[in-house]
């Protein structure tokens, strides 16, 4: 079979789902690193088992390969086990791209980085990350190895659309603890759609335009207000319409009076400014942004239904 051969690690994952989806509209043969043996469903998936944590499976999993998309993390209070996958893991799996001498990297990393904020859509050479969690410190962490293999490493915001179980789950959950607009939901986010996401990864994999090696905010060039969002998902039937509207300081007390998974510090995140510049990276790819998450979420909201409004 002819055409470019993609290596994949996270391909059962919610944005690895989208771009594998994504590749094989294209007709993109993959290789996607799973833990488990399996049959090859797919005629164009090819699955390659191994594991991030164990360097020596991983030998050939780029062999051969035109890009390597490294879209596999952890996200989990357990710092060693993030340090696993999401920092050593990348060095591993940078190892085997060098050595496959792989032309085209990409890996997925996260504004998360940044820290608590608020941030005012800097570019990435105007802010220093400031990581706070296990999962953001190794990610962080795990973009060197990737850098010095070549890769275009992408820091997208918020990330929406079917699959979701951290974005739209988590704004039900605060929404329910503070049952209002949080401070005019005059907050403006980085956000972007999972499918514009996954285009992006697709074209960076084996698109006509190569980009250097370098770091790329990767959330949707214009950012959302919080108001404008909550307000869509209301329309959508996904979470339920805040009718009042409660500054800063009473929304942290209501929060604090009502305790749920959600920190001050995440709420903070999905309620106050917190967006990048991101237009480089989709001109860099000659990719369309696409329109934007709100425009989105009519495709989105059947499954936010399903997943998130019988608790909302």
């Amino acid at each position: 079979m002819s055409g470019p051969l993609v290596a994949l690690t996270g391909a059962t994952g919610f944005i690895g789902s989208a771009a594998l989806r994504e590749l094989g509209r294209r007709g993109v043969r993959v290789r996607a690193l799973t833990r488990h043996p399996g049959p090859d469903a797919d005629p164009l998936v090819e699955r390659f088992t191994g594991d991030l944590t164990d360097p020596g499976s991983l030998r050939g999993l780029c062999e051969g390969a035109d890009a390597l998309l490294h879209l596999a993390s952890c996200v989990s209070p357990d710092e060693s086990l993030c340090e696993a996958v999401n920092h050593r893991g990348a060095v591993a799996l940078a190892a085997e791209a060098r050595r496959a001498a792989v032309p085209r990297v990409v890996a997925l990393s996260t504004a998360a980085v940044y820290g608590p904020g608020p941030h005012h859509g800097p570019d990435v050479d105007a802010i220093r990350p400031a990581p706070t969690s296990p999962a953001s410190r190794t990610r962080l962490a795990g973009e060197a190895p990737m850098l010095d293999c070549g890769a275009v490493v992408l820091r997208p915001g918020l990330v929406l659309g079917a699959g979701d179980r951290w974005v739209v789950p988590a704004l039900a959950e605060l929404l329910r603890r503070v049952p209002a607009r949080w401070d005019g939901g005059r907050g403006l986010l980085s956000a972007v759609d999972v499918t514009d996401l996954a285009r992006l990864v697709a074209d960076l994999a084996c698109g006509p335009h190569a980009v250097p090696a370098g770091v790329h905010h990767a959330s949707h060039p214009v950012p959302v207000r919080n108001g404008d969002l909550m307000d869509a998902l209301a329309e959508h039937a996904v979470l339920p319409r805040a009718e009042a509207d409660w500054p800063w300081q009473r929304c942290l007390e209501s929060l604090r009076e009502n305790p749920g998974r959600m920190s001050e510090r995440q709420f903070a995140l999905l309620a106050r400014d917190h967006w990048y510049a991101s237009m480089e990276i989709w001109r860099a790819a000659a990719c369309p942004p696409g329109p934007g998450v709100l425009a989105r979420l009519e495709e989105a909201a059947p499954w936010y239904r399903r997943h998130v409004a019988p608790t909302a």
